[in-house]
């Protein structure tokens, strides 16, 4: 694990779209800052939107991560809620890419492998897991943020494992 590196994970959601951000420090796991993006279902939908992309503008602002995460594409039974999903997807990675953050992506089953060791883990498993790899001392943070941090994880560890990887 690389000293230093600081990873923003997001959790996209039109209700409730998680951040985490990460911090490698002397071979621990350090979160710097976490929380959950609330939306009114009172507000119009693109204002909704704003609000999400703005408020994912100041965190990156505030907490400078080298690049940021979120969960890739999966399928959903229902249309209209896939298709609010994609429009905050897509501003949490305007607010990212704005920001000149190289964005990567994986999918829920890659994220339950990296941090529970089980692509099929519950949420509870994820959060108790995110838990014990990061000092969370003030209590275990809303599953929005917990799944954020969740996906900095994944792809702190997918970063190491391609360092070793790349050894060989």
């Amino acid at each position: 694990m690389a000293n230093g590196l600081r990873v923003l994970g997001i959790d996209p959601g039109s209700a409730a779209t998680g951040y985490g951000v990460v911090e490698v420090r002397d071979r621990s796991l350090i979160s710097i800052a976490h929380g959950v993006i609330t939306t009114s279902p009172r507000q119009t939908f693109p204002l909704r939107l704003q609000v999400i992309h703005q408020t994912l503008q100041v965190v990156i602002g505030q907490h400078r991560p080298g690049c940021a995460v979120l969960e890739g594409i999966f399928f959903a039974k229902n249309v209209r809620s896939a298709l609010q999903l994609g429009q905050a997807r897509g501003a949490a990675l305007v607010a990212a890419v704005g920001a000149g953050l190289e964005v990567f992506e994986y999918s829920p089953l890659e994220v339950k492998s990296a941090v529970t060791g089980y692509g099929r883990a519950s949420k509870t498993q994820v959060q108790r897991m995110v838990g014990s790899l990061i000092d969370l001392s003030s209590g275990l943070p809303a599953t929005d943020a917990t799944d954020a941090l969740a996906l900095a994880i994944c792809h702190i560890h997918g970063m190491g494992l391609q360092k070793r990887m790349a050894k060989v």
